[in-house]
């Protein structure tokens, strides 16, 4: 492996709220922004082998990292690379395979996709991050999930030491979940392989509000351009695309999982709570539904932190920082919210972001 310090690149180690779409968190103690593949393996492995912590960051956001930063290398992906066996628009096959760099600006690739007539990707449009962050969590909205479209993961094994590659099913995907997030200190991922429809038309719709919002009916098909103009629309309304100048946006996404709940839990839930049941049995609530009616509104903000932080005030899920916050800011929001919900409903939220260095 090559040695890391030919690596770093840069003497100023920023600190990880330059780094994070929350704008929160401290410095790491080393700095390295891989830029290739090689560069990426090695300044993982080197770390490994000195036995010095790491923290991956491609886009920054899923991840809530302590104000006292991170003790360990922090690495930057920033590889890049899109590579499709078939030409853009080309629809007389019916589908193209295309491989993708984990350090891909996620909804730049999905607006690729839509422009090269690559289906299957477009209610996926507006969530920030990268490329290879996407099978980790199995991101999903608007009724898809990225797991859908997945063909392989090749990543770099930490334990083995050598390269390893995944086929879809063999990566354990389920809602918010995957092999990746059940060993995150196991597995690098290098590269991302879809298998995607080569069509004008979207992937059926199967969410009802963009459904309406396209003026189709749930499960019929809309052209792609439009699923992806509509979703961002959505996601704005309630910011969810990120804008440095609206704090709304300043946050990672939703920040609890929809919790799923027994059918018994599910049934001690108040008449009007959503329910949408599973194939596995359980019963899926919707954790913005909880959060809004166990008396948390759009833009609350917690006693004893000055408004710096606060509920989106477009989207109970989404916890955001207004301004001059610090990450103990954001977690007495988060432990509000949590254990409100819970004394209302009985039900306890599960953070989705990846903390780092701190607990809720």
């Amino acid at each position: 492996m090559s040695d890391s310090s030919d690596l770093r690149g840069n003497d100023t180690v920023p600190t990880l709220s330059e780094l994070t779409t929350l704008r929160l968190g401290g410095p790491g103690t080393e700095y390295v922004e891989a830029t290739t593949e090689a560069e990426l393996v090695a300044a993982v492995a080197d770390a490994d082998a000195a036995g010095t912590p790491v923290l991956l960051v491609a886009g920054g956001s899923n991840l809530v990292v302590a104000d006292a930063g991170f003790s360990g290398r922090v690495v930057r992906i920033a590889t890049r690379g899109v590579v499709s066996d078939v030409e853009p628009g080309d629809t007389s096959c019916g589908g193209a395979v295309v491989k993708a760099a984990a350090g891909e600006p996620w909804d730049e690739f999905v607006a690729l996709a839509v422009a090269n007539g690559w289906s299957g990707l477009e209610a996926l449009s507006g969530i920030p991050g990268a490329v290879g962050s996407t099978p980790v969590q199995n991101v999903g909205a608007y009724g898809a999930e990225v797991a859908a479209t997945i063909a392989q993961v090749r990543t770099w094994d930490r334990v083995e030491r050598t390269q390893r590659t995944f086929s879809a099913a063999d990566c354990d995907f389920s809602y918010r979940h995957s092999r990746f997030k059940a060993e995150p200190e196991r597995y690098l991922i290098l590269e991302v392989t879809f298998q995607l429809p080569t069509a004008s038309l979207a992937a059926p719709v199967a969410y009802a509000e963009l459904a309406r919002t396209l003026g189709v009916e749930v499960g019929e098909r809309a052209p792609a351009v439009a699923v992806r103009e509509a979703v961002l629309g959505l996601r704005r309304g309630k910011g969810m695309v990120s804008d440095d100048a609206d704090h709304d946006t300043w946050s990672a996404g939703s920040f609890f999982t929809n919790p799923l709940l027994s059918p018994e839990q599910a049934a001690t839930l108040p008449e009007g709570a959503p329910r949408f049941p599973q194939a596995d049995g359980t019963v899926k609530a919707s954790a913005a539904w909880l959060i809004d009616h166990a008396g948390f509104r759009k833009g609350f903000t917690p006693d004893g932190v000055d408004g710096r932080v606060s509920l989106s005030t477009k989207h109970t899920l989404a916890l955001t920082n207004r301004g001059g916050a610090s990450t103990e800011d954001l977690l007495v929001l988060a432990r509000t919210v949590r254990d409100g919900v819970e004394a209302a409903f009985g039900v306890r939220l599960v953070n989705e972001p990846v903390f780092v260095g701190v607990t809720l």
